[in-house]
């Protein structure tokens, strides 16, 4: 199916065009006069169709993890966590938040490449399932860390950056001079530093390739060399393999003739990898980390259209929120610029469908939501909604570009909004700066209304 061919069951993608967009039968002007706009709203029934819809069909070996680097929300996170989720961390914060969602420290896995001596002993203070070391060095300073904070063992993946390439990705992260992992050659010798570890213990391997593959047949390929490539080092280092991670990376589609990964056939390819894997590794635990996969269709970003004007020619649609929010989908950094899948949220007005250009708020002709995009005629005031923005919104954009802050986000369970972020305001953002008064010589704060005082 492409990517307009497939609405989740139970979502607000089922809503019809011609009426107001609904989520768990919630319209959006109801959304938009309690939380404001700009707003990211999440629909708890997507992120549930999506996780059980995976656990269903791959074998209950596999370990689902969700990564946090994708939505960091608390309430996504705890959500997922009550359907069985574990989680994923790169962060100090990541790790706090996992624990506040409650996730059992023993399901969190913490990776990275550049892991502080803070955060490693975060991740010892916590008891986490796993610390991925990307280096011998770091491998040796857990240990050091480990065995000066009594007699726990710390258990340990690494992370491997393979020999082997991988295709179909639109990000590559292994397989190529990378910052990312030991190289597979450089592991093979190191059989010495390993075994003399105190209390740091190596039980496995970790190997990540890239993300948003959209090929199952690329992913059951990746998974198949990521499980031989383990069992290799294993045997070659004297290791008794008890996990493996052999990451995620599952993509979403997003542009006009992209397709979604099918799910039959994505699972059932890499469960046949991995029983063929468990027959000479019994008890390994199996685990697959996902992100954008398990969130991205969960979440709409709404915006206001503020203007409707034409300018050479071309109509625009000038909304209150744009890069500052949502940088995805505005495609910084891509070298073509495709539209996310948009629509209207209000009622549809009478006249003909049209192209418009939706832009952001910012000073940059680099803000542009959607390019030419089809939709009922645009007035002033109506609501407009970016879909499949449950992944990679606020925690890859850059939100304090022109000072506007982060938006408010929502979490419908049950029918019900929850505010799940509170959106920055100007106090918010002033309070962490600091203004010298160079006159006497002192520091000042920001006061409630933006005004100095002495701090």
């Amino acid at each position: 199916m492409t990517r307009a061919d497939t609405p989740r069951e139970g979502t607000a993608e089922d809503t019809p065009a011609a009426e107001e967009w609904r989520v768990q039968g919630v319209p959006a002007s109801e959304l938009a006069r309690a939380f404001g706009t700009p707003l990211f709203v999440y629909d708890a029934n997507a992120l549930e169709a999506v996780y059980n819809g995976l656990r269903e069909r791959l074998d209950p070996a596999i370990d689902i993890l969700y990564s946090l680097k994708a939505n960091p929300n608390v309430s996504v996170c705890s959500y997922l966590a009550s359907l069985g989720a574990g989680a994923e961390v790169s962060s100090a914060v990541e790790l706090r938040t996992a624990l506040w969602a409650g996730v059992p420290p023993e399901r969190i896995v913490y990776l990275g490449p550049g892991k502080t001596r803070r955060e490693l002993e975060e991740c010892v203070r916590a008891g986490v399932g796993a610390v991925v070391c990307e280096s011998l060095e770091e491998l040796r300073e857990l240990d050091r860390i480990a065995a000066g904070s009594g007699d726990r063992e710390v258990p340990v993946l690494l992370r491997v950056n393979p020999e082997f390439h991988t295709k179909g990705s639109g990000l590559a992260m292994g397989g190529k001079p990378r910052q990312f992992g030991i190289d597979a050659g450089a592991l093979r010798t190191a059989g010495g530093p390993i075994a003399g570890l105190r209390r740091a213990r190596v039980q496995g391997f970790h190997v990540y390739m890239g993300t948003r593959f959209l090929d199952a047949e690329d992913i059951v390929h990746n998974t198949e060399q990521i499980l031989g490539t383990a069992a290799e080092l294993a045997e070659v280092l004297g290791i008794e393999l008890k996990a493996v991670d052999f990451g995620g990376g599952f993509g979403v589609a997003y542009f006009d003739n992209e397709t979604d990964p099918d799910p039959d056939t994505l699972a059932s390819g890499i469960n046949r990898a991995a029983r063929g894997f468990l027959r000479d590794h019994p008890g390994c635990r199996l685990i697959n980390e996902l992100g954008r996969y398990l969130t991205a269709t969960c979440g709409v970003y709404m915006v206001r259209a503020l203007y409707v004007k034409e300018s050479m020619g071309e109509r625009f649609v000038v909304a209150d929120g744009g890069t500052n929010h949502h940088m995805a989908a505005v495609g910084i950094g891509s070298f073509v610029k495709r539209n996310f899948p948009m629509r209207m949220l209000s009622p549809r007005r009478p006249g003909e469908t049209g192209t418009y250009t939706v832009t952001g708020p910012l000073c940059t002709p680099n803000d542009v939501l959607g390019r030419r995009v089809v939709l009922p005629p645009v007035a002033p005031g109506d609501l407009l909604g970016v879909e499949r923005s449950g992944a990679y919104g606020p925690s890859a954009s850059p939100g304090l570009f022109l000072s506007h802050g982060f938006p408010g986000e929502v979490l419908v369970h049950d029918g019900t909004p929850h505010l799940v972020r509170l959106p920055d305001r100007g106090d918010d953002l002033l309070a962490r700066q600091r203004l010298v008064d160079f006159t006497a010589g002192e520091e000042r704060t920001a006061g409630p209304a933006g005004r100095a005082s002495g701090g």
